[in-house]
C-alpha cells in the first residue's frame, strides 16, 4: 500500500476523537515512523504530532497522561489544545506548541496506538521493519555511543508491544524498508 493509497483509506475513516480522525501511526524505534507520518501527514492535510515531543531515553512510556491532558482531551472537545515540547538535548520541556482542532490529527510514534487510545483512533498503521535495519538506523541517526540506549529502547518496546498486543489491533501493516529502504552499497 502506498501513500496515496494511505490517505484515501484515511479519508473514508469516521471521526472518533470528537470531530477529528485520529490516526496513529505506531511500530518500534527506527522502523520508518517518522517518514511514513511525515509523507501521510502531506497527503492526508494533516497535523503531525511527534510522541518523542513527549518521551526521553529515561521515560519511554509514563508521558502518556500529559499527551492526553494537553492534546487529546481538548480536540475531544473541539477545542484548541497546547502542549509542551520535550527536548532530549536539554533533556527539559522546552517550547509550546498550539493544535488547532485538525480534521486529521496523525500521532507518530512509540506507543501513539496503546490500549489506552485504540477506542479514539479511526486509523491504526503498524510499521514493521527487522530489528538489525532499526537498531542501524538508531545508530546511524544518535551515533555509537547510542548503542546501550537503543539496547534497552528495544527490548522495553518488545515488553510493551507484546503486553499491548499493538500489533495485533492494526489496520495497516506497512514495510519500513519499503518507506526508507536501506543505502544501496557498491
Amino acid at each position: 500500500m502506498n501513500v496515496d493509497d494511505l490517505a484515501a483509506l484515511v479519508e473514508r475513516t469516521t471521526p472518533r476523537l470528537g470531530s477529528t480522525k485520529l490516526v496513529a501511526v505506531d511500530g518500534p524505534g527506527g522502523a520508518g515512523k517518522s517518514t511514513l507520518a511525515t509523507q501521510l501527514a502531506a497527503a492526508c492535510t494533516a497535523t503531525l504530532l511527534h510522541t518523542d515531543d513527549f518521551a526521553s531515553w529515561d521515560n519511554q512510556f509514563d508521558w502518556w497522561p500529559r499527551l492526553e491532558q494537553q492534546i487529546l482531551s481538548p480536540i475531544a472537545r473541539g477545542r484548541a489544545s497546547r502542549y509542551q515540547r520535550y527536548d532530549w538535548d536539554t533533556k527539559t520541556l522546552a517550547e509550546w506548541h498550539d493544535v488547532a482542532p485538525p480534521a486529521v490529527l496523525i500521532l507518530e510514534g512509540v506507543p501513539a496506538a496503546r490500549a489506552a487510545v485504540r477506542d479514539r483512533l479511526s486509523l491504526l498503521v503498524w510499521v514493521q521493519t527487522p530489528p538489525r535495519v532499526r537498531l542501524a538506523r538508531g545508530l546511524n541517526r544518535d551515533g555509537d555511543s547510542a548503542l546501550p540506549l537503543w539496547q534497552r529502547w528495544m527490548a522495553d518496546e518488545d515488553l510493551h508491544f507484546a503486553a499491548d498486543r499493538t500489533q495485533e489491533h492494526a489496520d495497516v501493516i506497512i514495510s519500513g524498508q519499503a518507506i526508507h529502504p536501506p543505502p544501496e552499497t557498491d
